[in-house]
């Protein structure tokens, strides 16, 4: 699934769409499509791991589920989920992902405040949600899209190796330095994440995402194919990374 990262990196290479009309709308999805044909692009934006095409009177939202992915310009062999084509030849094609459609002002849609990778990112909001949520796992803290939209499984992964908190303690039991660490690394490693990414040596800097042994101390690190509430893989040292379990009063 494409973090917050990828998307903003879409937003980046999609740019050049901004203020373009679409001419003709084709794809294999359920809804109207052809609702977009003659409108024009306002925006392209973005809120956590959701793609927004703006027009003037509603928006498309791409969230690209597990599988989903998009092309510039060129095109799969896979029939597309949605492809929208302007008077120039250009296209914008996009994959195996999820479409809604957005009626009026995205400001009462989305928390701007919440996305890691945006300009309006409130880390003293996100303290105050997770202080309200005691009980809470780390791991699912951060994969908790009103918290912190935009932070996927890899992310969750080596932020929690990085402050070096295991993904099963409780929210509750950090104390105030470590509730801190999460949140300020949960951007940090965002933007680590971007530039990686764009150079293309992301898979380069895991530490333990996928990996066998934790590179600060050589302990073999553990791996659950579904951890917390949200089911999914984590890989964590339990050596270094402490197990935070009683709840702070």
């Amino acid at each position: 699934m494409p973090e917050g990262p990828s998307i903003v990196i879409l937003r980046e290479e999609a740019a050049g769409f901004e203020g373009r009309l679409v001419t003709q709308v084709a794809g294999n999805s359920r809804l109207d499509l052809q609702r977009m044909r003659g409108e024009r692009i306002t925006a392209l934006c973005s809120w956590g791991k959701h793609f927004l095409i703006r027009f003037p009177a509603f928006t498309m939202r791409v969230h690209f589920m597990l599988f989903g992915s998009y092309r510039i310009n060129e095109r799969r062999e896979a029939a597309p989920r949605m492809s929208l084509r302007f008077d120039d030849g250009d296209e914008l094609n996009f994959y195996a992902c999820s479409l809604r459609y957005i009626e009026g002002d995205l400001d009462t849609v989305y928390d701007w405040s919440a996305d890691v990778m945006a300009d309006a990112w409130d880390p003293k909001q996100a303290r105050r949600k997770l202080r309200a949520r005691p009980e809470m796992l780390a791991a699912d803290a951060l994969l908790d899209q009103t918290i912190f939209s935009g932070v996927g499984n890899i992310i969750k992964n080596e932020v929690l190796h990085r402050i070096r908190v295991h993904p099963e303690s409780r929210v509750g039991a950090l104390s105030s330095r470590k509730l801190g660490e999460l949140v300020t690394q949960a951007r940090e490693y965002s933007f680590d994440f971007l530039r990686w990414k764009k150079a293309y040596v992301l898979r380069k800097h895991y530490q333990v995402h996928t990996k066998t042994l934790c590179p600060r101390d050589g302990q073999r690190l553990t791996y659950r194919a579904k951890l917390g509430r949200a089911q999914r893989r984590a890989f964590f040292c339990e050596r270094c990374q402490k197990l935070y379990r009683q709840e702070r009063v």
